[in-house]
């Protein structure tokens, strides 16, 4: 099932991602009219700074299995079982906060929102805009990232991505520190050769 991915070394801290999933779940679905709505509506990705001031977008994982589902004592958070996105269910909510202490990312947060009972401080999380996949559209926060550090994908796709790109440069610092042997280096030379042919 595809996710939004994560992938914080292209992320710059613009904050778009928040202010676009802000949007995606007001009431109106327009920016300049959800500012003026009550409640405010909140971003489910917030972007944090990194030791060296780079961004970083964190956003709930919908784990599984999920510590906040697991913890939550009165059932309110779910998972959809065609989508495997995790939800909470405004109505059976307790503020109880069980759910934020198990999460091990930090990204439930609490406050009112227009789906939930009036003057009710609920949880909110990610719901990777389950609405908006029906409409057949991409989660609000990654159509709006320009950098690609928010994708929506498969996480076997992204993850074999990764490991391409690590091994490559891997593969580099390795043949500039330690030569390869005359046998290896001949096959070495060979592989590169199909793979040059490959990308023509």
């Amino acid at each position: 099932m595809k996710q939004v991915q994560v992938h914080p070394e292209r992320c710059v801290g613009c904050m778009q991602c928040m202010l676009a999933c802000a949007t995606a779940h007001s009431q109106s679905k327009e920016m300049h009219r959800a500012i003026g709505e009550m409640p405010l509506p909140k971003p489910r990705v917030h972007v944090g700074a990194g030791l060296s001031g780079e961004g970083f977008p964190n956003r709930c994982r919908h784990c599984d299995p999920a510590p906040c589902l697991l913890a939550c004592l009165p059932g309110a958070i779910f998972r959809d079982p065609e989508s495997g996105t995790v939800l909470i269910d405004p109505d059976r909510c307790i503020n109880c906060a069980s759910c934020a202490m198990a999460c091990p990312f930090g990204v439930i947060r609490y406050h009112q929102d227009w789906l939930a009972p009036a003057e009710k401080t609920i949880a909110v999380k990610c719901d990777n805009c389950i609405v908006r996949q029906q409409d057949g559209l991409l989660p609000a926060c990654v159509e709006v990232c320009k950098t690609g550090a928010l994708t929506f994908e498969e996480s076997a796709d992204a993850l074999k991505r990764k490991t391409a790109v690590v091994a490559r440069s891997v593969s580099a610092a390795v043949d500039q520190q330690f030569p390869p042997a005359a046998g290896v280096a001949l096959l070495l030379e060979m592989k590169k050769s199909l793979h040059s042919l490959e990308d023509r």
